[in-house]
């Protein structure tokens, strides 16, 4: 004999939520990515609707202001002239993110005795500003000194690790500051050195930074990784 339906809960326009038993699913047994979609009631007493989880995401985004937000890493770098991170691959936003934490994880030099530079860009990387003086610290810098003098081709396991965070880089006037808090290995290779909250302010003013490359002044990145994230607008 076939079990009677219970059809106290559906409706001439669908099924009513008590009906719905999510509980008899089955559990999707992965983490949740940015195409696993849900179900939403588009406005209350609205049409339902399927939404990805990334939507998800964006709007969670908006309503934790100052807030972290992963957005992109160079995955394990191998013998690199050079990394970067740009607008047109979605990296820079202003109109989700005030400002931007880049994270360095042992990044090492194919060369000894060379520093880990970051150079901005004001037209999405079809050029980058090594002009010296336009980094102003305590002197003409052609860059952002993530490093100075590091160890690399004698054999050296440890790069360069810290955190630079990008103050408001989309500002259109004033300077754009950058700080800077590193460890390295020195070319001595019993020695660690560090960059402690250098400055680097950025002298393009009235003009919007939309990328940043890291490369070092000579010879390529051995090894290592960056990652970026956003600090949600306010």
């Amino acid at each position: 004999m076939t079990k009677a339906r219970d059809t106290a809960n559906l409706t001439g326009s669908g099924v009513t939520l008590p009906l719905l038993d999510i509980d008899a699913g089955t559990d999707i047994g992965a983490a949740l990515v940015d195409a696993d979609l849900m179900i939403v009631d588009d406005g209350a007493g609205g049409t339902n609707r399927k939404a990805t989880m990334s939507r998800l995401a964006t709007y969670m985004g908006t309503k934790i202001g100052g807030g972290m937000e992963f957005i992109a890493s160079t995955g394990a770098i191998s013998n690199a002239a050079s990394v970067q991170f740009r607008a047109q691959d979605g990296h820079f936003d202003s109109t989700k993110y005030d400002s931007y934490k880049f994270y360095f994880l042992n990044v090492v030099p194919a060369t000894d005795n060379v520093t880990l530079f970051g150079r901005v860009s004001v037209n999405d990387g079809s050029a980058y500003d090594s002009t010296s003086g336009s980094y102003r610290t305590t002197g003409n810098q052609a860059g952002i000194s993530i490093s100075n003098a590091m160890g690399g081709a004698s054999g050296d396991t440890t790069g360069v690790s810290g955190e630079m965070l990008a103050l408001n880089p989309a500002s259109t006037s004033g300077y754009r500051i950058f700080t800077v808090n590193t460890g390295y290995e020195t070319p001595t290779t019993t020695n660690i050195d560090d960059v402690g909250d250098a400055q680097g302010y950025i002298a393009n003013e009235g003009t919007a930074i939309n990328a940043i490359k890291f490369e070092m002044d000579s010879g390529n990145i051995e090894s290592g990784e960056i990652t970026m994230f956003g600090i949600v607008n306010s």
